[in-house]
């Protein structure tokens, strides 16, 4: 039992010393832009349309089921308001994130944990090259620049794919819906909104590089290694999303 509490508090330092240097690391030279915009073509352009068809069914999805719900109380008018509320606060961000922690976290670990079983990581100390400015920090900065506008991106459709309900399929009005819409874009609802994904994009980056630079066992310590950096940042985004919530209605002014 000692043995393994004392696992896991080096276990967390050295995760809290790669996410530190490999933040820190945006700030100081060599800066990688080559490799940095190879991780954002890899993170953004191939994961835009998963995320346009996800979000959009979710838009859509959340937009019925208010329809329903609203329509027993009377209350249709008010579709595009919970709409709009919940998708730019909580849906948009967590639903892109989880999209980007399965497609985009799975793949830095898996491609960090191939090159830590084929001893490249090795190389580039033996070259002076520190591993973790050259493949973590881009990676970091790349999700915190393509998860943001991946969100953003998603809540234009999210919203897109609720209109379509609302006013093709519940026979609602269509500037009722947009009207809804403008009147919840304040400062409220889009500072949080945009706040989460910058949290959520350095959670994912750092977990995945973590996982991917620990890998030991050959392909079945890369498969785990994969599974955990998945596992572990959903659990995390989760878990933050409600701390991040609840910070922010109480930093802006929100009474429960």
């Amino acid at each position: 039992m000692v043995e393994r509490i004392k696992r896991l508090i080096s276990d967390l330092q050295d995760f809290y010393l790669l996410a530190f240097n490999g933040l820190m690391g945006i700030f100081r030279r060599p800066f990688y832009l080559k490799d940095t915009i190879e991780q954002m073509d890899y993170a953004g352009a191939g994961s835009l349309l998963i995320v346009l068809i996800v979000s959009l069914f979710i838009g859509m999805a959340l937009s019925l089921q208010l329809s329903a719900e609203l329509a027993s109380l009377g209350l249709k008018m008010y579709t595009g308001k919970i709409v709009g509320i919940a998708v730019i606060r909580e849906v948009g961000p967590v639903t892109v994130a989880l999209v980007y922690c399965g497609r985009v976290g799975a793949g830095m670990a898996s491609e960090l944990g191939s090159m830590v079983i084929g001893h490249q990581i090795d190389s580039l100390r033996v070259f002076g090259v520190d591993p973790i400015k050259k493949l973590v920090t881009p990676r970091i900065l790349s999700s915190l620049i393509i998860l943001p506008a991946l969100t953003t991106i998603g809540d234009a459709i999210a919203l897109l794919g609720g209109y379509y309900v609302a006013v093709f399929v519940s026979n609602q009005s269509g500037y009722v819906y947009w009207s809804s819409i403008r009147d919840i874009l304040d400062f409220e609802n889009v500072f949080s909104g945009s706040v989460k994904p910058f949290i959520f994009g350095f959670i994912i980056a750092t977990v995945s590089c973590y996982m991917g630079l620990t890998t030991k066992g050959g392909a079945k310590g890369l498969r785990r290694s994969t599974t955990n950096a998945v596992v572990l940042s959903i659990i995390l985004i989760i878990i933050s999303d409600f701390m991040l919530t609840r910070i922010l209605l109480y930093v802006l002014g929100f009474t429960l």
